[in-house]
């Protein structure tokens, strides 16, 4: 049963009304947008990861590099000596020539230590006392002995001369050292020190007081104060 006034739904309308209404975007004037999705852009890669590991290399080198270098100072430590690159060796330095000493050696007989050569050209004995100046004479003791010399510069540089460091032997083995002060009575070149220029020669007496039953035999000629020495025999 139909209520009055109210279209009777079993009727159709015409096919003009039965048109789908025009939607909102129509209503408008728009036309349909294409609804295909954007394409997704691209992911960034992030950086922090190569930095990260750059940081953990340089780390890892310095820790290897200080652990080399602690190995090395610890077998500086230990006395191991750690093994070293192949480098040409340099040459060595030449060793001085080693003094002569020759107990072969006599008067006259040039003889060398270091950069002197000595020729023992005299000997006298016996003497009681040297000087005839009142300041500057001396008595022996026992017995001056003086041996007399010549002294040859055979370097290539000026070198240093002292009577003190000659020294006298007896037929005892017992040394005796100069008598500077008794030595200035003498005609020498070298009394007490001088410094002697590389070719020249000079002369110099050595003066020794020994005990008068003393006999010498041979003479240490030295160089230096701690040089070899050579000895002469003054049989």
């Amino acid at each position: 049963m139909t209520m009055p006034n109210q279209p009777d739904p079993r009727i159709q309308p015409p096919t003009e009304q039965r048109q789908a209404q025009p939607t909102g975007w129509q209503q408008s004037g728009g036309f349909a947008p294409n609804l295909q999705p954007a394409p997704a852009q691209p992911k960034k890669r992030r950086k922090w990861p190569w930095v990260v590991g750059v940081f953990v290399a340089l780390f890892v080198i310095v820790s290897v590099a200080g652990n080399d270098d602690e190995a090395a100072s610890g077998d500086a430590d230990s006395g191991v000596a750690a093994p070293l690159a192949d480098v040409p060796a340099a040459e060595a330095p030449q060793a001085e020539a080693p003094a002569v000493e020759d107990s072969d050696a006599s008067m006259n007989m040039p003889v060398r230590d270091g950069k002197f050569e000595f020729v023992v050209t005299g000997i006298e004995t016996g003497i009681t006392t040297l000087g005839d100046n009142p300041f500057l004479a001396e008595d022996a003791q026992g017995q001056f002995v003086i041996v007399t010399m010549t002294v040859s510069n055979i370097s290539d540089a000026p070198k240093g001369l002292s009577p003190s460091d000659q020294k006298l032997v007896d037929d005892q083995g017992r040394t005796f050292k100069p008598d500077t002060a008794a030595a200035l009575n003498l005609e020498s070149d070298v009394t007490f020190w001088d410094e002697i220029n590389p070719g020249n020669t000079v002369s110099m007496p050595l003066v020794f007081d020994m005990p008068v039953d003393a006999v010498p035999t041979a003479v240490e000629l030295h160089d230096s104060m701690f040089s070899g020495g050579a000895t002469v025999s003054l049989r």
